[in-house]
């Protein structure tokens, strides 16, 4: 949940990017910052290991909001994709703000994005929450792969909780910003009915 800075008058949340290996999670986030740096500015960590581009999360405060005074900054983190890091993952879900799931929209990559959706219901569920206890926006990647699924397939298999979605091309940008400002103000709404 949201921490608050009462020294530098700051609400800090956490929008997580979640979902399968290589499905486009660190693209995502990238790819914001290479949008706001200029104007915004944040560092972009990432931690790489030999199984996976991103192990523990990429960092990116952006300053879009503010409630009661207090500025609203996003930190932005993604996920392992394996499953194999259930610890990582569960780790840095926890006091969550917001949810992407990134699905990798290729045929072949289906039982993946069911298992990645799986295990963040059950790390999710080790905080007493579901997925809808806080923002939560699914975002089908790589529509322009000539194996990209059907996406009433897509919304059959994997929206199970009814949640908006975005169709993206991460590695071009495309919806990459459209479906964080979502989120982003799917997370500034719930603040401001939790604080009144």
């Amino acid at each position: 949940m949201a921490v608050i800075n009462y020294s530098s008058k700051e609400i800090n949340t956490k929008i997580v990017y979640y979902g399968p290996g290589l499905g486009g999670k660190t693209t995502n986030v990238a790819r914001i910052h290479e949008i706001t740096r200029e104007k915004i500015g944040g560092k972009l960590i990432s931690f790489a290991t030999d199984h996976e581009r991103t192990l523990f999360f990429d960092f990116l405060p952006l300053n879009l909001a503010t409630i009661n005074g207090y500025n609203v900054r996003f930190h932005l983190y993604t996920v392992p994709g394996q499953t194999y890091f259930t610890a990582s993952r569960r780790l840095i879900l926890r006091n969550v703000d917001g949810i992407v799931f990134v699905a990798d929209s290729q045929i072949d990559r289906l039982d993946a994005n069911i298992g990645s959706m799986l295990d963040l219901e059950a790390n999710l569920k080790e905080y007493n929450m579901l997925p809808t206890s806080v923002p939560f926006v699914i975002q089908y990647n790589k529509r322009d792969l000539l194996g990209a699924m059907n996406i009433e397939i897509l919304q059959k298999e994997l929206n199970w909780y009814s949640v908006p979605y975005f169709l993206s091309v991460a590695s071009d940008g495309v919806n990459v910003f459209e479906t964080f400002k979502f989120v982003a103000q799917e997370v500034i709404k719930h603040l401001r009915t939790s604080q009144s």
